[in-house]
């Protein structure tokens, strides 16, 4: 048996699978090993397993033997093994160390790099794997790159002619499941003479 994988948010005396065997007596269901930190219980008459406790992700996957015996006569019995996965929710959003930040950069400079920006998941896995990106690139003036989080200006700009500041959203969004999440930092780019 291979259940669907429960979230680690499971609670206890949720039904994880019905076990079952074709046999023409009586018989009696039990988790004969594999089991170490109790984490299910089978009825023993219907062979459905629930979880007994919280569900820890670090302790799965969880490999056990379910043992059908036959009611009268202990000898007679079969085994199958029940796999259990458990998923890591995605708890944590990505954080910046600072919501806002302020850059300069000199005027009449060709595309070059302004700052690299760093975000911190608490997550593990894919939910604390991060990706960076732009909420709005005035007119694609910057750009950030999805993997290092380094911030670049596109163009040159120029201190007479354009804003002399930028603010600029960038966010970074972790690849969780079952749904991404998302931290935004604010960049105030301030053109200098």
């Amino acid at each position: 048996y291979h259940p669907v994988p429960l979230s680690e948010r499971t609670l206890p005396d949720t039904i994880v699978v019905h076990t079952s065997v074709l046999y023409h007596g009586p018989v009696n269901y039990s988790i004969a090993s594999g089991d170490d930190k109790g984490y299910f219980i089978i009825h023993s008459s219907s062979g459905v397993i629930r979880t007994r406790k919280n569900l820890k992700v670090e302790d799965f996957p969880v490999n056990f033997n379910v043992r059908a015996t036959d009611s009268s006569n202990a000898a007679i019995f079969n085994e199958v093994e029940v796999k259990v996965e458990v998923i890591d929710e995605n708890d944590f959003p990505p954080v910046f160390p600072s919501s806002l930040l302020e850059e300069r950069l000199a005027e009449n400079l060709s595309a070059t790099q302004i700052v690299q920006l760093k975000a911190q998941d608490n997550d593990t896995g894919r939910n604390g794997f991060l990706t960076y990106g732009i909420l709005n690139g005035h007119g694609l003036k910057f750009r950030i790159n999805e993997t290092t989080g380094i911030l670049y200006s596109n163009a040159t700009l120029d201190y007479e002619e354009e804003p002399t500041e930028y603010q600029v959203v960038v966010y970074a969004e972790d690849d969780g499941i079952p749904e991404k999440k998302r931290g935004y930092c604010t960049v105030v780019i301030k053109i200098t003479d």
